[in-house]
């Protein structure tokens, strides 16, 4: 398949057929113990984040204190329960994506936005960096209006000290109200904690997000 149909949607119609059974996972998480999926504790939020290669993205955010759970997936596409190897083909749709459960208490949105637009660059459309393909796209996919408001607030406002940096550079992260999540095969869940050496393809801009 040519890079350029993988940097292309999959235009109505034309997505793999997917499934209608969930890929199977473990009950908890590698690092923290918690659980993966819903129900969660009373309080805890969702939001999800798509930054190139979803295994250096979910250590970025397990890693914060007051972040309750995370859990990789694919979302903004048109195939449900979609292997990795159909979203790799660029006919489903989705990206990669980090499903983040944490504890506004602790932690507020904001302070998630923050590393999620400096630790990868969200200028790059349907690729990022090496790694090319829809899968690949930056996408900030927003479980309540407060969070969709605050997410294209601070995307404007990066947008400002990108362009005092290089008028070359343009956001292209997709900001909406979060569409179905579907959960990624076992084997991704946590994977730098059970591959400490494995691939991590988080590059940032280097301008600082001022939130």
């Amino acid at each position: 398949m040519s890079i350029f149909h993988k940097a292309s949607l999959p235009a109505p119609g034309q997505a793999l057929p997917g499934r209608s059974r969930e890929i199977s996972l473990p009950d908890r998480h590698f690092v923290n113990g918690h659980p993966l999926k819903p129900p969660f504790p009373d309080g805890i939020e969702l939001t999800y984040f798509g930054m190139g290669c979803f295994w250096g993205a979910e250590r970025l955010f397990w890693k914060l204190p007051g972040v309750y759970s995370t859990a990789v997936g694919y979302g903004g596409g048109q195939t449900p329960n979609p292997s990795y190897e159909e979203v790799c083909s660029g006919l489903t749709g989705h990206a990669e994506l980090v499903m983040v459960a944490f504890d506004p208490a602790k932690i507020g949105y904001p302070d998630l936005l923050k590393p999620f637009w400096e630790e990868h660059d969200p200028t790059q459309g349907m690729r990022q960096g090496n790694d090319v393909g829809t899968q690949y796209r930056s996408v900030l996919f927003c479980s309540s209006n407060q969070q969709l408001e605050e997410a294209r607030s601070a995307g404007q406002a990066y947008q400002a000290a990108l362009a005092k940096k290089s008028k070359d550079w343009t956001i292209t992260t997709e900001i909406t109200l979060a569409p179905p999540f579907y959960y990624a095969e076992a084997y991704h869940q946590q994977y730098l904690a059970k591959n400490p050496n494995g691939y991590c393809g988080l590059r940032g801009t280097g301008i600082a997000c001022k939130i």
